[in-house]
């Protein structure tokens, strides 16, 4: 805990003042770009990967980057998501996904699960995308297999995502996109679920096109 509460007292003292237009700036309200749905696990930091400041993105985290399918029954997945797309009109809606990632190695081995029960019954929530690997990764090894079930389960929870009533409405309107990524914790690289190639890509590779026009754009803008 010192730790903890020596990063407070430098951040009080030090990087806050730097920042003080900026958090005068949030402290009257909040306009993300981006709902980012991500795992738990500590090695994963939202703000160091995209290089973002505060306010740009809307975090949500869980064990396993999981979207619940919508129901009646209201819970924090739902309730946050709904006031991201409904409320703060998020343009974009990312799920992110990890290397080492220990809910997707459980989901593989619900067994051993037992003396979880609730991480258990959360994990049912991978269980299509754990059907998928067992249908066509059989010939893989244990590696390719898990790979393979990082990126089912980001894509799994892209569907899961558009059975969201909010989610379905903005993007039927043209004014929501959402996105699929998986994270290499060992190699910084960031791959990126392209719908037309069925695949994931290199991210810089995925969004070419939106760089090369933000590029120009960014150059008009300055000539």
């Amino acid at each position: 805990m010192p730790h903890f509460v020596d990063g407070v007292i430098r951040f009080q003292n030090e990087v806050f003042p730097e920042k003080k237009e900026l958090f005068e700036r949030l402290a009257l309200g909040q306009t993300p770009e981006a709902l980012f749905i991500t795992c738990s696990d500590s090695r994963i930091e939202t703000a160091m990967i995209t290089q973002t400041d505060p306010g740009e993105l809307f975090v949500c985290r869980n064990a396993g980057n999981i979207v619940p399918p919508h129901t009646n029954q209201t819970g924090a997945m739902t309730a946050s998501l709904e006031f991201a797309v409904a409320a703060l009109e998020v343009p974009h809606i990312v799920v992110c996904g990890h290397t080492e990632c220990g809910a997707m190695k459980g989901a593989m081995n619900l067994a051993g699960l037992d003396n979880l029960p609730h991480v258990r019954e959360w994990l049912g929530y991978v269980k299509a995308a754990v059907d998928v690997v067992a249908e066509i990764g059989s010939d893989l090894d244990e590696a390719g297999r898990m790979r393979m079930l990082l990126e089912q389960n980001v894509i799994l929870q892209l569907h899961h995502l558009r059975t969201h009533p909010a989610v379905a409405s903005r993007m039927a309107r043209g004014t929501l996109q959402i996105h699929g990524w998986v994270y290499d914790i060992k190699t910084g690289e960031v791959a990126a679920y392209d719908d037309r190639a069925g695949r994931f890509l290199a991210v810089a590779d995925r969004y070419a096109a939106e760089l090369a026009a933000s590029a120009s754009g960014h150059g008009r803008c300055v000539a």
